[in-house]
């Protein structure tokens, strides 16, 4: 699939605008629920609080960073576009920055720490998103959405702190679990391993269902380890899946 005129670009995003205002017109807002810092596991080791949902983000910080130097150094993910290249060091920028924006806020979850949580994640979802359309649609209208979507991102998470309304930032972050799944099964890819994007899809799942599910993990396994750390460290398995997609795929010779 290719958008090849400014014309029809220009309308997707028209198209996406308007379903965005009316989807702002007929939902009601959403607060943030203040029951979100009151995560299960709460115990203290070696003097750091909450230690567990706060050092289970380690492996953020080292994914991110192989990721990272494996994009910009070498060529050693085989990337044949500038667009790619692009996408995915900020990709991997983002979840580096995730394990600092994450681990900072579990040391005292409230609403202000909270943004530094989220603004790492919507760069993720943001240049994931970019590099999908790169790969499957259209390099110029991939790489030309990477700082509008990335612009996007923070003004969702801004929108959130100062109006206490989250519906934007939940478009921003669920859109990508949807769209790019089923644009990996509807599109046809450029590169081999593709079945990858679906690993990953499916650890996200995972996160979220251990997300939502925090104390019945901890209880689950006798108070050892709660719902949330277990989703961080499902939620590292995301890059993880990338890092081996990236590694392993061929550039195809037909589409």
């Amino acid at each position: 699939m290719r958008i090849e005129t400014r014309g029809q670009r220009a309308a997707v995003w028209g198209v996406a605008a308007a379903m965005f205002v009316v989807l702002m017109i007929v939902t009601p807002k959403i607060p943030q629920d203040q029951k979100y810092h009151q995560f299960a596991d709460k115990r203290n080791f070696f003097g750091i609080p909450n230690t567990l949902n706060v050092v289970s983000n380690f492996p953020f910080l080292v994914i991110g960073i192989v990721g990272l130097v494996l994009t910009l150094h070498g060529n050693n993910f085989g990337l044949s576009l500038q667009g790619e290249v692009l996408g995915w060091s900020i990709f991997f920028v983002g979840i580096t920055a995730t394990a600092f924006g994450s681990a900072y806020y579990h040391l005292q979850p409230n609403d202000a720490r909270l943004v530094w949580d989220r603004l790492p994640m919507t760069v993720g979802f943001a240049s994931v998103m970019a590099v999908f359309i790169i790969e499957r649609i259209d390099e110029t209208t991939g790489r030309a959405s990477i700082f509008p979507l990335l612009i996007a991102g923070a003004g969702s998470v801004a929108y959130w702190r100062f109006a206490n309304d989250l519906r934007i930032y939940a478009l921003v972050q669920f859109v990508p679990c949807f769209a790019i799944p089923a644009m990996a099964i509807l599109l046809p890819p450029k590169y081999s391993h593709s079945h990858y994007w679906l690993w990953a899809a499916g650890w996200y799942l995972l996160a979220k269902i251990q997300e939502a599910l925090d104390m019945k993990f901890y209880r689950w396994t006798h108070f050892l380890v709660s719902g949330h750390t277990l989703k961080h460290l499902s939620a590292a398995m995301v890059p993880v899946m990338t890092i081996i997609m990236l590694y392993s795929r061929n550039l195809r010779v037909e589409r």
